[in-house]
């Protein structure tokens, strides 16, 4: 990478989330995608087409060789985030490593060590930070409008959403979980960030699995595969205790009989204001003369979009060296939460987190 030149990117995984990527680096000319590769070979040549991407590589050794390529985005399935994150820091690469950051909290620290001694950037890409009601909130928090944020409560309830049945999705030796390490990632990241980043210090947590294993509840991403595997739970909730005395609840779902728009949402309980957010509709509660006096947040019409912004920092991290707002360790913050659940719905206690590394 040359002064005023674009960042060379190249994408590992050629499916729905690398795709995405592709079609948001196209609109970010501070980046170049150079190349990409898949290990269904096809499938990157159509993508490399589709997108005008100069080189195609049959495997991501031969991508990672690449002198000319500054940067990868690794969009594979969640049993290979870690070592392909690990293999990229140490062929030289910055990285873009999609949620979760790693399938347990074993290969999280082990990304963590890699990143540094490496000394690359390495970003999650949790989107929902980026977006613009997000963002607004963020601010009001910052400014302590909210005064002391001593609750909040997020979640993302899918009433009929099992994505990929029978495929790595709904694997656990695959994938690391179902909805919570799917979807409860993005709010767990989320929400921690709109309190103010404390630190979590214990979790009390359950995981249900009543619909996956009788092939319902099947949603629309992914095909299905019916002579496949189903061992991951389809529900999970949690209370999670910050060591600045405040609590954040959480409950996510593929499927579950319950009344849902299926938006995920954040709600903040502060002792000056309140903040909720719901897809793509946001709210600032506060009260004035003994009267509410809400304040509704809106998307405006040319919005750039969220994983434009999030590209943007990123590429801002690569060329200053500063580092990411979602950094490596928000990603292990997420896994150590995520684990602690699961350790928790097993053993029907509260576990202590611990933190090893920080």
């Amino acid at each position: 990478m040359t002064a005023g030149n674009p960042v060379r990117i190249g994408i590992i995984g050629s499916g729905n989330i690398g795709n995405v990527h592709m079609e948001v680096l196209k609109k970010v000319p501070e980046a170049e995608i150079t190349a990409v590769t898949d290990v269904y070979l096809p499938l990157a040549e159509a993508r490399a087409k589709q997108h005008n991407i100069e080189r195609v590589y049959e495997n991501t050794d031969k991508l990672l060789a690449d002198p000319n390529i500054d940067a990868v985005v690794i969009a594979v399935s969640n049993e290979w985030h870690a070592p392909i994150a690990i293999q990229a820091l140490e062929a030289g690469k910055h990285v873009m490593l999609e949620k979760p950051m790693a399938l347990n909290l074993e290969s999280a620290r082990q990304i963590v060590e890699a990143e540094r001694k490496a000394g690359k950037v390495l970003m999650i890409p949790h989107q929902l930070r980026w977006e613009t009601l997000s963002q607004a909130v963020k601010q009001q928090v910052d400014k302590g409008a909210l005064g002391h944020i001593y609750h909040a409560k997020a979640g993302w309830m899918r009433r009929k959403g099992i994505p990929g049945w029978g495929t790595w999705f709904t694997q656990m030796g695959k994938s690391g979980g179902g909805p919570l390490i799917d979807l409860g990632v993005h709010m767990l990241d989320l929400s921690l960030y709109l309190m103010g980043n404390p630190k979590p210090v214990s979790v009390y947590g359950a995981t249900y699995a009543e619909f996956g294993p009788r092939k319902k509840g099947i949603g629309s991403w992914g095909t299905p595969n019916w002579d496949g595997q189903y061992d991951v739970e389809d529900l999970a909730t949690a209370l999670i205790k910050l060591d600045n005395g405040a609590t954040l609840s959480l409950d996510v779902s593929w499927a579950a009989l319950i009344e849902t728009d299926n938006q995920p949402y954040v709600q903040l309980l502060g002792s000056e204001g309140g903040a909720s957010i719901r897809g793509t509709k946001g709210k600032l509660l506060a009260e004035m003369f003994d009267r509410e006096a809400d304040v509704d947040l809106t998307i405006p019409e040319q919005d750039e979009g969220a994983r434009v912004r999030m590209m943007r920092h990123f590429i801002t991290c690569i060329e200053s060296g500063q580092q990411p707002i979602t950094s490596v360790m928000t990603g292990y913050t997420n896994n150590l939460i995520l684990d602690a659940i699961y350790r928790s719905s097993q053993t029907g206690n509260e576990v202590k987190l611990n933190w090893d590394i920080e």
